[in-house]
């Protein structure tokens, strides 16, 4: 990522960019942005249980402990900004950048993307430091960001390697450790967990998201350098020597393993999104390897590319489109342009509406495809 400006962008087509990971990222996006209203709307047009619970799968996070492939969709981003570390920081290290240099720039944009997360958590609304939520999806990005672009930088492949895991198990130990008053030690409960007990200690009303914590707050922001780091090895191994084919299939089994560690894991240490646990992690991540190694393969192994290309569309302007997606009402849009035709089909209005908006933000995004604009972070 680059500071925020208006450029023309490197060509998806270059040696030096992976087509796949700009429709992994449009893809990742494509499901924040509306999908998943689009999926809840069909799970309610089905009126049939099997396909609802379906369609839930892809728009509704669980309550507490499980996974949802819905789950998925945020530390999916954070593993494709770890992906991509290889690539731009590498790439400044391979044309002679000083370490300090890019430690400058990686530093800058971390700290706007941070600024960007309180502006999208409502900042310039200006009610009070007691009603601005610190911590956020945005934040949370730039903590993984900073974090890993630092040890990519400045430690071996190794010492990535034993961090990462090592965070792992510290969070673990930490979360067993920490005592909550009421509740034993180890407790996984959303009122009776250390990370949230924390966000309780520190933050007040509206600085939190629920009541009981704030799903992005400070302890679990720790093992997020996890996710960040399992998406530098693939960005790393993919830049490599290797023959795409077994690049493909490398993370294959990586996305694999890392399933299984993490479904072995739960009984001990339960998936919990909100909390980030360890096992999280890893199920959050073999699931981002997975789908990594099937678009890689689809798309830069055998060149079939046509099909992904609205996703490209949005994946070259992610940050964009989230941010509008909170300034701008693009239902009323949609609702203007739409609304009278959906009148006469009223069964199918609200699906309508859904695939309206969607339709809304993405044509704004081809335009700016289109005149070659790309706004990064």
């Amino acid at each position: 990522m680059t500071e925020v400006t208006e450029t023309t962008p490197e060509p998806a087509s270059s040696p030096r960019r992976l087509y796949s990971l700009d429709a992994l990222r449009g893809f990742d996006m494509f499901w924040i942005i509306g999908g998943d209203g689009i999926a809840s709307e069909i799970g309610k047009l089905a009126k049939s249980d099997s396909v609802t619970a379906v369609t839930m799968q892809f728009s509704e996070h669980v309550e507490w402990a499980g996974f949802h492939f819905y789950d998925m969709i945020f530390p999916l981003f954070l593993f494709i900004i770890g992906t991509a570390i290889p690539w731009s920081v590498g790439r400044r290290l391979e044309l002679g950048d000083s370490k300090r240099q890019i430690l400058k720039k990686v530093l800058v944009r971390a700290a706007i993307l941070f600024a960007l997360g309180l502006i999208y958590n409502g900042v310039l609304r200006f009610e009070g430091w007691d009603h601005v939520r610190f911590f956020g999806v945005l934040q949370r990005q730039a903590f993984g960001y900073l974090v890993a672009s630092i040890l990519f930088l400045y430690t071996k492949p190794r010492t990535q390697a034993i961090v990462g895991v090592g965070i792992l198990f510290f969070y673990w130990a930490l979360l067993y450790a920490i005592p909550v008053p009421g509740y034993p030690h180890g407790n996984m409960s959303e009122w009776g967990n250390a990370a949230n007990y924390v966000d309780r200690l520190f933050l007040h009303g509206r600085q939190m998201y629920e009541k009981y914590g704030d799903p992005e707050g400070p302890l679990s922001d720790i093992p997020a350098i996890s996710t960040a780091l399992l998406g530098v090895f693939a960005g790393r191994w993919l830049k490599g020597s290797e023959k795409p084919e077994r690049k493909a299939l490398g993370l294959l089994i990586a996305g694999l393993v890392c399933l299984a560690l993490g479904l072995a894991w739960a009984p001990f240490f339960p998936v919990i999104k909100k909390i980030w646990t360890s096992s999280y992690v890893l199920v959050a991540g073999g699931a981002s390897l997975l789908l990594l190694s099937l678009f890689y393969w689809i798309i830069d192994v055998k060149g079939w590319k046509k099909w992904s290309f609205p996703l490209v569309v949005i994946g070259l302007n992610p940050i964009t489109i989230y941010l509008l997606s909170a300034i701008v009402d693009f239902g009323g849009i949609a609702r203007f342009f739409f609304g009278g035709a959906l009148k006469n089909v009223p069964l199918y209005e609200p699906l309508g509406m859904a695939v309206g908006v969607v339709l809304v933000e993405w044509l704004l995004l081809y335009e700016l495809y289109r005149h070659k604009i790309v706004y990064r972070v």
